[in-house]
Parts: structure tokens; sequence; C-alpha cells
């Protein structure tokens, strides 16, 4: 079937002209995540404990990156963030099973806060989100303890579970509201500049 006279016709150089590209925003967060990626691997690296007697737990910020990328672009950037930059660290450290911990941990912090940052976008809300990113994070990093430790690190599960409440649970907590304060004091002083501007909240 022929096409019709109206389609044969070639496009006029003003209707060529007045079509604009509608992808600058995914290109540049895009970018905003490569950045943040690159920031979470950095401080990856950079580690120190948070219980006395209790070095072979360190802390490390790296999850805040991922976080800050959660609540500009959404849990699926947010993800993509966390979990590239553990892969990379565990592939550079040569760390299989603290890459899939740090995954698990990313997942538990990341998805909760995210999804409700972003179904209202308020101060509220960001808290709500990261006090049950918190406690997710805290049981995500149990159950990876629990699973990851035996079987990798050959640590026996006895052992593991008598570490549960004095050693795992608060040092996960502790982590957990380090990265969340630090997530909120970054987020609110970069939020204009990395959230596009057509989905920016006024005061947000």
């Amino acid at each position: 079937m022929p096409l019709s006279k109206a389609a044969d016709r070639p496009t006029s150089g003003a209707q060529a002209t007045s079509i604009k590209n509608t992808n600058k925003w995914e290109t540049r967060q895009l970018v905003t995540m490569a950045l943040l990626c690159a920031i979470g691997v950095l401080l990856s690296f950079i580690e120190f404990p948070l219980i006395p007697g209790v070095t072979w737990l360190k802390y490390d910020a790296s999850a805040m990156p991922a976080m800050v990328c959660g609540f500009a672009f959404g849990a699926g950037g947010g993800l993509a963030v966390g979990i590239a930059g553990a892969v990379i660290h565990g592939l550079l450290m040569a760390d299989f099973s603290g890459a899939v911990m740090n995954i698990l941990v990313v997942i538990g912090f990341v998805v909760p806060a995210a999804v409700i940052y972003n179904h209202g976008r308020t101060f509220p809300r960001a808290i709500a989100g990261l006090v049950v990113s918190v406690i997710c994070a805290v049981l995500m990093a149990i159950v990876g303890n629990l699973i990851i430790t035996p079987s990798w690190l050959g640590v026996p599960l006895d052992a593991v579970i008598a570490m549960i409440l004095p050693i795992l649970v608060p040092f996960n907590l502790l982590k957990g509201v380090i990265n969340a304060v630090l997530t909120l004091a970054i987020y609110k002083s970069i939020s204009n500049l990395i959230t596009p501007r057509k989905k920016q909240v006024k005061g947000r």
C-alpha cells in the first residue's frame, strides 16, 4: 500500500529544527551517576573501626553516594551506583564475599528510602525512609553474615549467631545512622545541582 502524500513530502527545515532533544536530563543523569559511583569506590577504601576491640568490622561511607543517587533519581539509579561500586571494589580487592555482602546491604539501605522519598519528596518522608532503610540494612547484614560468613570464610555458624546482638547489630546500626546523616547533609547541599529542574520541588 503506498504511503499517503503527507508522508511522502519531506520535512521542512523549520519543522526539522523545531524538534528538541528530550534526553538531555537522561544524559546528565548518567554522568552524575558515574561520578557518584566513582566517589563511592574511593570512599570504600577509607575505612576505620566503629566498635572498640572489633577491628575486623570497619566503616566506610561508600553507600552514601548510592543513597544520594536514590533520592535524586529513584531506587533504580541508587541501586545501579551502589551495586557497581561494590562490584568494582570487590574486583580491585579480589574479595567476592565482601562484594556480595556489600550488595545485600546496599539493597537494604537504598531501596526503602528511595521509594518512600520519591513518592512525596518531603523532608519528613526522607527521614522516615532513612529510618526504614537503616533497619533493613541491619537485617540484610545479619542475613548476609549468616549465609556468607560460614560458607566462604569458614566461620562456624554458632559463632556468627553469637555475634549478632553484641557486635553485628550495634555495628551495622551505627553504620546505617552515620550514612543516613551524611546522606541528608550531602543531598540537601547538592540536590539542586544533580536533580533535573523539571523534577525539582521548591524548598526540598
